[in-house]
């Protein structure tokens, strides 16, 4: 393990001492570091309600007796955002929520009573707000409504095992570990339409699918632990191919874990394993990758054990006081760590101002060339002398 660890940031180290134009920004936690041209802004984490609320002065806490909250994340997993708040699911309590317009911090109000979560995995939501929660230990796919209410739930315990289920126009699609396949739901009733990934060529069959992301035109990327790869389909199942293998090296996979795409297309994809996220393009090019392991998680950037990824539009506007003047913010990346001090950290994807920025295939082009020198560098520092 450590030395896919140590190959990762040797890889790093190389490919940004070959870089030859310095970007006009002050040094902050940049990815890829100077002197690349920055592509990604780490931007702050929360744990849990101290990252949030507002701070009670000596006076309030007297007048009041109220002290402020403690609470925390525990071991998070998966995250959704929307309309202004953070919905992450700790997987040894519940859904919580980080309200970022009232300032707030707590569990999920539906998750009560026939709502109440054993072990929630991941969440997403859909446009109409509805929430869609994997749990583990329920076996059940619990869904809450726009106002964060209990709905309904989707699925019986026994016959599978639910971990991820995302939304795409009126279906729900849903990976079912147990076996093996994902599951097309009517979202609105649970009714099942079809299954897939379970028949077919070797090639085209799943084996741990773990995480699920559809892309704008309704390609779903399925993150497999069993096959190291993320695999790609069209909505109604049929295969279209993979992103990555099995491997130690950029672009590859040792634990694939959340997946998301931006507007553009580009994927991300977590690795818990390599302790960094990877984005590839619409093709599966690799153009970059972010985050790394350090002192357990302690320090700004580094990601420990991550689980889960999320694209988000709406709320640049609270985090960007915590951008560097010149970095322009397009949308924001939120991880999820189940460990260290920095559970949800927040990325911000954007560029430098006043840079220009070659194409998603020019950066692929040349990082697979600077790949290429770095194997052979690497190489030959191995060699016997």
């Amino acid at each position: 393990m450590g030395k896919r660890f140590a190959g990762f940031a040797m890889i790093f180290l190389i490919i940004a001492g070959c870089a030859s134009k310095p970007p006009k920004l002050e040094l902050t936690l940049f990815y890829p570091p100077p002197p690349e041209l920055p592509r990604l802004q780490w931007l702050t984490s929360m744990m849990g309600a101290k990252d949030i609320e507002q701070k009670r002065s000596a006076f309030e806490t007297f007048v009041t007796g109220e002290k402020e909250s403690g609470a925390r994340l525990d071991k998070p997993y998966g995250v959704a955002v929307q309309k202004g708040k953070i919905y992450v699911c700790d997987t040894n309590a519940t859904v919580m929520v980080f309200d970022l317009e009232k300032r707030s911090y707590g569990p999920l109000p539906g998750a009560l009573g026939p709502g109440k979560l054993l072990q929630p995995i991941n969440v997403s939501i859909d446009r109409d707000g509805n929430k869609y929660v994997t749990d583990a230990v329920r076996q059940q796919v619990v869904v809450f409504d726009r106002n964060d209410k209990y709905a309904r739930v989707f699925g019986l315990p026994g016959a599978w095992k639910p971990v991820d289920a995302v939304p795409f126009e009126d279906k729900l699609y849903v990976a079912d570990i147990k076996n093996g396949e994902i599951h097309v739901l009517d979202k609105t009733t649970g009714n099942l339409f079809k299954r897939f990934g379970k028949k077919g060529e070797p090639d085209e069959t799943l084996s741990l699918p773990t995480n699920l992301a559809f892309d704008r035109d309704g390609t779903l990327y399925v993150s497999d632990a069993g096959r190291f790869q993320v695999v790609k389909y069209d909505r109604d199942g049929h295969f279209l191919g993979t992103v990555g293998k099995l491997g130690s090296n950029p672009g590859t996979f040792a634990r694939p874990r959340g997946v998301a795409t931006d507007r553009e297309k580009r994927l991300y994809a977590v690795d818990a394993s390599f302790d960094n996220i990877q984005m590839f393009d619409e093709k599966g090019r690799l153009l970059l990758w972010f985050g790394h392991f350090g002192q357990a998680g302690r320090l700004p950037g580094e990601l420990y054990l991550p689980a889960k990824v999320a694209v988000d539009y709406e709320n640049i506007d609270f985090f960007r006081g915590f951008a560097a003047p010149q970095f322009e913010i397009e949308y924001l990346v939120v991880a999820t760590n189940q460990f260290g001090n920095h559970m949800v950290s927040v990325f911000a994807y954007g560029k430098a101002k006043g840079e220009k920025y070659p194409t998603d295939e020019e950066l692929s082009k040349t990082l697979e060339e600077s790949l290429r020198k770095t194997n052979i560098q690497l190489q030959e520092r191995e060699e016997p002398r």
